[in-house]
């Protein structure tokens, strides 16, 4: 059996103590005697790294390991038997010991992870209780639900749903957590959580910035020029807003407070870009006019590229 726990949580000694931490919950979980039954040389392999993690796992030990005071069973040295009595202990044991392993959180947390995804199927795990497995899951929502809130059941694999409450202001890639309706718990533990994902939909006319709303709105070649009170659409219904003389296309206009308005926070505003769309038609009139106008108050809208090159 493997004496150096450098060697058996694979890791360099100058390791950080989260990357051994990293390293023992992975080895643990893969080699706990509940998910590799009668295996006994996984089961050996588990109990020496846990006895490794808890001599370098622990930081005041791991420096006297380091400096050649204790070896790595913990003792004084030369004496050797404390590791050697871990890595040859009885399988049908409890993995403690009143000696050493003295921080057990960390393979409390590896046992959980493990039971609350196995040990349900083999009904649980004698004497021991574990928090349920998280399940997650992914919802699709339209872009309306997703800035105004709604109620919608996520579907299940079983057939059944969980009823969920899409707060407003809800983003795209956002995780919704529901306390207590993953997996049952291990043992009398509590239940795991279920984590859904949303989904949100692209809108024909709306797009979001954070709370921020913005729509292109298309206007007539003379309600640019001489301005207009228009009618465009929100969040909450149609509005009347004012478009100044002299309107550009991309032009951005805003209304206060009309974005989206979170379950917690500040409400967004809402932008409606101009786009200038000209006439269908042209007919002698319009374009005399246009002629008269380019004879004596043509403008190079243009000018402006080239002022810095």
């Amino acid at each position: 059996m493997e004496d150096d726990p450098y060697k058996v949580l694979g890791v360099a000694k100058d390791a950080s103590q989260t990357e051994l931490k990293k390293a023992y919950r992975k080895l643990a979980k893969s080699l706990h005697p509940d998910i590799n039954p009668g295996d006994k040389a996984k089961e050996a392999r588990f109990q020496a790294v846990a006895a490794a993690y808890d001599i370098i796992g622990d930081a005041e030990k791991r420096q006297r390991f380091d400096a050649g005071e204790i070896d790595a069973s913990g003792q004084e040295r030369p004496q050797r038997q404390y590791y050697r009595d871990h890595a040859d202990a009885d399988p049908r044991g409890r993995y403690t010991s009143g000696a050493g392993y003295g921080d057990f959180e960390d393979l409390s947390d590896v046992f959980s992870d493990i039971f609350g995804a196995r040990a349900q199927a083999r009904g649980g795990a004698q004497g021991f209780a574990a928090r349920g497995a998280d399940l997650r899951y992914h919802l699709d929502v339209d872009f309306m639900d997703a800035a105004k809130g709604a109620k919608r059941a996520v579907p299940l694999p079983d057939g059944s749903a969980i009823d969920l409450t899409i707060p407003a202001g809800v983003r795209d890639g956002q995780t919704l957590r529901l306390h207590g309706k993953g997996q049952p718990g291990v043992g009398g533990g509590p239940a795991g959580d279920a984590h859904v994902e949303i989904g949100v939909h692209p809108h024909k006319v709306f797009t979001r910035d954070g709370n921020d709303i913005e729509v292109e709105v298309p206007i007539s070649f003379d309600e640019a020029i001489l301005g207009a009170r228009i009618e465009v659409p929100t969040l909450s219904g149609k509005v009347s807003m004012s478009v100044p003389k002299s309107a550009s296309s991309g032009q951005r206009l805003r209304l206060k407070g009309r974005g989206i308005k979170p379950a917690k926070g500040a409400p967004g505003d809402q932008y409606v870009r101009l786009k200038i769309v000209t006439p269908p038609r042209i007919d002698a009139e319009m374009e005399a006019i246009a002629q008269r106008w380019r004879d004596h108050d043509a403008q190079d809208p243009r000018a402006v590229l080239w002022r810095d090159l």
